[in-house]
């Protein structure tokens, strides 16, 4: 019940730009300015000129929806001590954490978020954590169980010494302060002793998931289990039956069922099966997702998230509250470019300013009954429900307990009622019933509620269906931040990330529930319609970029050229834009903190993905859209440490997978290129031709696409997985060649 409204939750903080704004207006001018250059010059250039001009359109048109975005920046203040200053008792929560597969993704990264998360300063009877595992392990179960039998020493200390980082592996990666009480550096030393045990015996049961302690009754349920085909598990670890304030949060272990005929939906089947599981056990009006590796590095996170969920006049302004991705231990410089430190800053705080953040999947609050797609409690967004206006049980399903829990949460003000507590073990039947196969059929599920279905990024199809009811979100960005996760390194996974980044993303676009009909039909606000569609296109921007990657190669093998010469006026343009350009973005990373290194590994990464994660991402997608192949969800590895001891992390590497095919290619035609360049010039005596002959416009272009591709040209000379296989070799030059046959010769 609430108790003074007089005291703020949040604040809203507009965030200055002016110099930002004036830089991506010159942008801007400068490249309508080369636009209207072609456009006067295409007559005397013909065919490359204009080619030259449907690309940079297309630069133009992205470069547009970027600025729409970055106009208006903002950020929240929360202030989490007004809480229980404002309301007598606190929301309760359940918290899901989600993993997939033991070997890509080691259980004690998943313990590490999970005792993270049963340490947060929340009260203790108000919370509930589930472990999603699709990959029915017995190891990832073993792993929580120990883990919950060492949360009984680790939240104590936590909360007795005020511990700002929970995850046990971050915090005892450093000593401890030489001028520590005598009682904290014994109770550290014994803590970090059982915690050195704990990894020692998840990891002795990952090596050999036969082992005897994995063979008691507590693991029948595994016995002769076979990875994707068997029965929902759902099991309670811990409960705290007496609502003990100062004890362990319940913990329940869930892997849904799963059958070789049934589809399961990847992540988003996962997650449903949490809704419904925490529907028929807790049934929390609020929902705290997070990925196996993203732990909770502030202590005070689901506090400063209530603040956002609850700081407005109306429900309306924040149906989810989403935390910017953010990483530990990262590489220093960030040479993969997947940090994305200045896109949280400048694309999420634009955003924050529009209708509210993306869902990215983890790091969010939910209300749950927007999840379950009710729209926001006004008049004119009673037009979403469809979910009121049909047979509850064709909704949520045939489960009673489910369908009673829904008829709880969709009542109006439910947030702070006193929870009807329940023995939670004796919901466990019910819970394995909805987490069956064959559940969600005949049912909205993935469609009208839960996470939507249809996408490899099925977090930001979800966020788009919230948002498309009328619901905004808000942007959690705490200092220390919210929750830290790991950033893939080496070629093959970061590669693999992005290329399914890239391929959901177009799923989205092309699917029927696209942000163009949700703004057409829906309440998605036009703004941030632009701001999804800046994102949707990542795997179109790929064939664009290419075409352009390979332009300077094709003018210096033909002889032609398609940029001014340096004795032209018009030359300004495009250096202009050159200069403003990489400047512009320079300023932003320095903003930022970052430094020029940081800066050009980004620069030259984000045209490596491009050409390669990118591309593959739009062939993934073409070929389902007729019908030839299915897109595939590929795991990305979380252990950083995984890799053979003797690589350099920092370093770019290959594998035989033939996403490395169109980066090699593109570097051996630059390359080429350059080099029959080169000797045109020796011959001329070193001066720029006349006419439409090659000039220094072309020459750096060409010199900027291999300096991008710099990984590339290393790998031609390295070994192992450094070097780029022959076989990858072989393809790209065989590419190189069909295109100087096809287009130069």
């Amino acid at each position: 019940m609430a108790t003074s409204y007089s005291l703020p939750l949040q604040e809203r903080v507009p965030l200055k730009n002016t110099l930002q704004r004036t830089s991506d207006l010159l942008i801007l001018l400068l490249l309508l300015s080369l636009l209207s250059y072609r456009l006067i010059s295409l007559h005397a250039h013909g065919f490359l000129f204009l080619l030259s001009f449907l690309c940079e359109s297309w630069f133009t048109f992205i470069w547009i929806l970027i600025t729409f975005v970055k106009w208006s920046p903002v950020s929240f203040k929360t202030y989490p001590q007004n809480l229980l200053k404002k309301f007598d008792e606190l929301p309760a929560v359940d918290m899901f954490v989600t993993t997939a597969d033991p070997k890509l993704e080691p259980p004690i990264i998943t313990v590490n978020t999970v005792l993270s998360l049963l340490t947060v300063e929340y009260p203790v009877e108000k919370l509930a954590c589930y472990v999603s595992d699709d990959g029915a392990s017995p190891a990832t179960f073993y792993s929580l169980v120990q883990a919950s039998n060492f949360a009984k020493l680790w939240v104590p200390f936590c909360k007795k010494y005020d511990v700002r980082v929970r995850a046990p592996s971050v915090y005892f990666s450093t000593e401890f302060s030489p001028s520590s009480s005598p009682d904290f550096v014994k109770d550290w030393k014994h803590v970090k002793d059982e915690y050195e045990k704990l990894c020692r015996r998840i990891e002795n049961a990952c090596k050999d998931e036969h082992a005897e302690v994995l063979k008691s009754d507590e693991f029948a349920d595994f016995s002769e289990i076979e990875r994707g085909n068997h029965p929902s598990i759902v099991k309670v670890i811990w409960e705290n039956k007496n609502e003990v304030e100062d004890g362990i949060p319940h913990l329940i272990y869930v892997s849904r069922e799963k059958r070789p005929n049934h589809p399961h939906h990847f992540k988003a089947g996962a997650m449903n099966v949490l809704a419904r599981v925490s529907g028929v056990m807790t049934n929390a009006p609020f929902m705290l997702n997070v990925d196996c590796d993203m732990f909770a590095n502030n202590p005070e996170v689901v506090l400063h998230g209530m603040c956002l969920l609850f700081g407005f006049p109306h429900e309306i302004h924040s149906g989810y509250v989403q935390a910017p991705q953010q990483f530990h231990g990262g590489l220093q410089d960030d040479p993969f470019g997947n940090q994305l430190v200045v896109f949280q800053r400048k694309i999420g705080g634009g955003m924050a300013g529009l209708q509210g953040p993306l869902y990215a999947g983890t790091g969010c609050f939910h209300r749950r009954k927007a999840i379950y797609g009710s729209p926001p409690d006004l008049p004119q967004f009673h037009k979403h429900d469809v979910v009121s206006n049909k047979e509850p049980q064709l909704v949520f399903g045939d489960s009673r307990e489910l369908l009673d829990s829904a008829v709880h949460i969709m009542s109006e003000n439910i947030e702070f009622r006193s929870a009807n507590f329940i023995d939670i073990s004796r919901r466990i039947e019910a819970a394995k019933r909805v987490a069956s196969c064959t559940y969600e059929f005949n049912t909205c599920w993935g469609k009208e509620i839960g996470w939507v279905y249809g996408s490899m990024t099925e977090d930001i199809l979800t966020g788009l269906r919230i948002q498309a009811m009328g619901w905004e979100s808000k942007y959690l960005t705490l200092d220390p931040v919210a929750f830290l996760g790991n950033a893939p390194t080496g070629g093959p996974a970061s590669l693999t990330q992005h290329k399914r980044w890239a391929t959901g993303l177009l799923e989205v676009l092309l699917g029927p529930n696209n942000p163009l009909l949700a703004v057409i039909y829906k309440s998605l606000r036009f703004r941030q319609f632009l701001a999804y569609l800046m994102l949707n296109v990542w795997a179109v921007r790929s064939s664009i970029e290419l075409c352009y990657s390979v332009l300077p190669a094709y003018c210096f093998l033909k002889n032609t050229s398609f940029l001014p010469k340096v004795n032209e006026p018009a030359m300004l343009i495009p250096l202009g834009l050159f200069i403003s350009y990489n400047v512009g973005t320079l300023m932003e990373y320095w903003e930022c903190g970052l430094t020029t290194r940081a800066w050009w590994n980004n620069q030259r990464m984000q045209r490596i993905y491009a050409l390669t994660s990118w591309l593959f991402g739009l062939i993934g997608v073409v070929l389902k859209l007729m019908g030839l192949s299915e897109t595939i969800f590929e795991v990305t590895r979380k252990d950083q440490n995984s890799d053979d001891g003797k690589l350099d992390p920092r370093r770019f590497t290959f594998d035989s997978s033939p996403v490395f095919v169109p980066g090699t290619a593109v570097v051996l035609l630059n390359v080429v290129a350059l080099v029959v360049g080169l000797v045109r010039i020796m011959v001329n005596g070193g001066e720029e031709e006349e006419g439409d002959g090659t000039g220094v416009g072309e020459f750096v272009c060409s010199v900027w696409v291999v300096l991008s591709f710099w990984p590339f040209v290393k790998g031609f000379f390295g070994k192992g997985s450094y070097g780029i296989p022959w076989g990858t070799i072989f393809k790209a030059a065989a590419l190189v060649l069909l295109f100087v046959q096809m287009f130069v010769k």
